[in-house]
C-alpha cells in the first residue's frame, strides 16, 4: 500500500472497525469527503487533523508523516537521548472495544520501576498486565527509540509501544 495521507487514513480507520459513514458522521462531514480524503483527491482540513488523529489514538505528526518516521532504531551513544526528555507512549485497543492511552515520561516508569511503585494507569488495564516494562526500559537505556512494540493477538487486539 502506498504511504500516502489517504492511504494512512484509511488504513486508521480500517484498524478502529469504522466504516467511511460512520467515520463522517464522527468528523461532521460527508460520507464522500472521507472517501475523497482516502483516495487522495482531497485532503482534510487543518483544523479537523488533532480530531481524526485524536480519535485513531496517534499523533498529528504520525497521520500527516505515516509510521515509516517511527520505525524502532538503535541510537549510537554519541545520538543517545537523556531519559528525562523522552516519553513512553503506549496505545492498546480491544476487539471488545476498550481503548487504552497511556503517555508517560520514561524517566517516571524507571523510577516506578526502581522503587517497585505500581503506576496507576496500568491497573484494571488487561491489554497492559503483559507489558514487561522493565524491558521496555531497559532498551531505553540502551539507546532504543521509536516504535518498539507493535502487536496484533490472535484475538484482534493491538499494542503499540512507542518512545520518542
Amino acid at each position: 500500500m502506498e504511504n500516502t495521507l489517504g492511504a494512512r487514513i484509511a488504513q486508521y480507520r480500517r484498524r478502529a472497525n469504522m466504516t467511511q459513514e460512520q467515520l463522517a458522521e464522527y468528523m461532521e462531514v460527508s460520507p464522500q469527503a472521507v472517501s475523497k480524503w482516502e483516495n487522495d483527491l482531497t485532503c482534510p482540513d487543518i483544523a479537523a487533523l488533532p480530531k481524526l488523529a485524536e480519535l485513531f489514538q496517534i499523533s498529528v505528526d504520525m497521520l500527516l508523516r505515516g509510521e515509516a518516521m517511527q520505525e524502532a532504531r538503535m541510537l549510537s551513544p554519541e545520538e543517545k537521548k537523556n531519559i528525562d526528555g523522552m516519553l513512553l507512549r503506549i496505545r492498546g485497543q480491544t476487539v471488545k472495544g476498550d481503548r487504552v492511552k497511556v503517555n508517560l515520561p520514561v524517566a517516571l516508569v524507571k523510577v516506578a520501576l526502581e522503587i517497585g511503585l505500581e503506576l496507576p494507569q496500568f491497573e484494571g488495564q488487561e491489554i497492559l498486565q503483559k507489558i514487561d516494562l522493565e524491558k521496555i526500559i531497559r532498551l531505553v537505556d540502551e539507546g532504543a527509540i521509536g516504535k518498539l512494540v507493535e502487536v496484533e493477538s490472535a484475538e484482534g487486539d493491538i499494542v503499540e509501544i512507542t518512545v520518542s
